[in-house]
């Protein structure tokens, strides 16, 4: 979008914002009268990059903004842009299928790029996208490891875009209200807390052969920067997360979620701790094709209190009967948060309760609809600062995870030199940084 288009935009932004405003509970008929309304040069023009899985439920989040409109779709896989393209008609829209994101960021007339590519893609993507004038929303984690987060960081810094990580519970009422209430100090003094994902519908990865790409599949761009390797199914699509060239397995996919609202709690969403432990691995299928640990535990030190991480694929009987959540653990009574709400447990002494219980406080509104929502918003408004998860803080609890596969690869206790940018010991840094491969080079600000 021009400078003078954005002018216009936001001049006339009390009537956008209105529609806006109840977008997510627009029928389609209704959100495709009130894009009618909007002129051509004051619409927002996406393109989503990855629509296979979460990033086409942003893409379909977003367009639940009516001044937003989507002009393309790239993905490495032409049956999966097939499918979406044609999802997207009914809808209304019609838009180019790409296999080459470079073309989206060469079209002067999009505005946003959305990246649901697998993790290892992300780092170069959005760094491309910021140096090309694109605005980002790009999902999380942020990079695949700790050097790729700090570029990121760089890249936004430098050429001033719009970048929301897909964090979206940071837009979610109940996780907001679960935090202010840890704040006040009701609790007490906080000096543990908990964080976990047991995934029990999460089963055994059976070893499968190598095969020949299927039709359609552009594999040498699926691969980007990875090693190259031959194709096989099980490091495609939904579980590349499971494997050490594309992503960081549970610790990555749920931790960052989890973790992420404890830093949040305990005001520690910029720091790092002074050391991590980690154990752990294949212990629930010893035998499987997965890399990652299906269970580990890692303890996080950073002074004033601890946190602990658990995941475990398999089973679902997580602590206080939920698979997945944080619990600020105070001298008063501990507060229990997930994404269906959060409620206080009081502790109890001789004398009787040390406060009094809260009750189930449920979730009551949809967090990612929210998220993209505040997205347009500041991509109109350009107060960057309004962003629920800027760049910064998606890529500290990303780097933050890291360090707990870091420990858990090493299989020692890791101490971060804060001054230094990095680990105390050779053996840790090996993994600072993404290796690059196929001749695409490590970006660069």
């Amino acid at each position: 979008m021009k400078d003078s288009s954005r002018r216009s935009f936001i001049k006339n932004g009390s009537i956008i914002a209105a529609g806006a405003g109840v977008a997510s509970l627009l029928p389609l008929d209704l959100l495709a009268a009130a894009r009618k309304k909007i002129a051509p040069s004051d619409k927002i023009r996406v393109a989503a990059i990855g629509v296979n899985g979460m990033g086409f439920s942003d893409l379909k989040s977003i367009l639940k903004n009516p001044e937003v409109t989507v002009a393309s779709i790239v993905d490495v896989d032409e049956r999966v842009s097939a499918k979406r393209s044609a999802e997207l008609a009914k809808q209304g829209f019609k838009v180019n299928t790409l296999i080459d994101y470079r073309k989206v960021l060469d079209d002067k007339n999009i505005d946003a790029v959305i990246i649901g590519t697998p993790d290892h893609w992300h780092a170069k993507m959005m760094v491309d996208a910021c140096n090309a004038g694109k605005d980002v929303y790009c999902e999380k984690p942020t990079g695949h490891s700790i050097e790729e987060c700090r570029v990121m960081v760089e890249a936004q810094k430098k050429y001033g875009n719009a970048v929301q990580v897909g964090q979206w519970q940071r837009s979610q009422k109940h996780f907001k209200d679960a935090v202010d209430f840890v704040q006040s100090g009701k609790l007490g003094k906080v000096r543990l807390v908990k964080t976990w994902a047991y995934i029990g519908w999460k089963d055994s990865i059976p070893v499968e052969p190598d095969s020949p790409v299927p039709p359609g599949v552009h594999y040498d761009q699926w691969l980007g920067p990875a090693p190259k390797r031959p194709f096989n199914i099980n490091r495609f699509h939904f579980s590349f997360r499971w494997f050490y060239d594309y992503a960081g397995g549970l610790m990555t996919d749920w931790g960052v979620h989890m973790i992420d609202y404890a830093m949040l709690g305990m005001k520690a969403s910029h720091r790092f701790p002074k050391s991590v432990a980690a154990i752990g691995g294949k212990t629930g299928y010893p035998d499987d094709a997965q890399q990652w640990p299906d269970t580990m535990s890692a303890v996080y030190d950073f002074g004033d209190f601890n946190m602990v991480w658990e995941q475990a694929m398999g089973i679902g009987g997580g602590p206080y009967g939920r698979g997945h959540g944080v619990a600020f653990i105070g001298n008063n009574g501990t507060l229990v948060l997930d994404r269906g709400g959060w409620e206080v447990i009081p502790e109890k002494k001789s004398s009787g309760y040390l406060m009094e219980a809260v009750p189930k406080q449920k979730s009551v509104d949809n967090g990612l609809d929210l998220h993209t929502k505040n997205f347009v918003e500041v991509i109109k408004s350009r107060k960057l600062s309004d962003l629920k998860t800027p760049i910064e803080d998606g890529c500290q609890v990303a780097m933050n995870c890291c360090m707990g596969n870091i420990a858990q690869r090493v299989q020692k206790t890791i101490h971060w030199d804060s001054q230094a940018l990095q680990f105390t010991d050779k053996q840790s840094n090996q993994y600072l940084k993404s290796e690059y491969h196929n001749s695409i080079a490590f970006p660069k600000v």
